[in-house]
Formats: structure tokens, C-alpha cells, sequence
């Protein structure tokens, strides 16, 4: 978007000073994606269950906060989609069969 280099240029992303702890907190939300795949693998079903359940419902938030301020089209369609495909996963964790121990 026009702008937004020279912004990041001069240490600012949307209103955030760019830090350390805000690339830390960045790279801590681009990574729960790939994490909780790995987790689906290895986590008992019950607790697997409830963290998608968790996960998914802060990533929505979250998701359409992305949106404050200018957004184009591009990411409006993104976040429709991301918010969807979350909105699947809390029902089908919701609905996944109870397994016995």
C-alpha cells in the first residue's frame, strides 16, 4: 500500500513503534498457524479439542483488527476468508466425536 514502506522505514507499523517486543509479539502470532498444526498431531484428542477451540476463537479478534484503519480489497477478502475457515474450525472441534480413554 502506498506509504506504508516509508512508514515502516521511519519504525512504525500502524500506529505501533516497531521493537523488539513488537517483533516478538508479531513472530509469536505468525507462528501459532504452524504450530497448532503440529499440535492437531500431537495432542490427545480432548485437549486438541479445546485448543482449537481457544485458538481459533482469539485468532477471529484478532483477525479483523487487522482491518482497522486503510484496508483494500485484498484484505478484506483475506480476513472473510480467514474468519470463515476459523468460524469451520470451532464447529468441527465443537462437534468432533467424544473419544473414551
Amino acid at each position: 500500500m502506498p506509504g506504508k514502506i516509508e512508514d515502516i522505514l521511519e519504525g512504525k507499523v500502524f500506529t505501533f513503534d516497531i521493537t523488539y517486543v513488537f517483533l516478538m509479539i508479531a513472530m509469536f502470532f505468525v507462528a501459532i498457524p504452524v504450530l497448532m498444526i503440529f499440535l492437531s498431531v500431537a495432542l490427545p484428542a480432548k485437549v486438541n479439542r479445546w485448543t482449537n477451540i481457544i485458538v481459533a476463537t482469539i485468532f477471529i479478534p484478532y483477525m479483523l483488527f487487522n482491518l482497522t484503519g486503510v484496508a483494500w480489497l485484498h484484505m478484506y477478502f483475506a480476513a472473510a476468508l480467514e474468519v470463515i475457515l476459523l468460524c469451520l474450525i470451532i464447529r468441527y472441534a465443537w462437534k468432533w466425536p467424544k473419544q473414551e480413554s
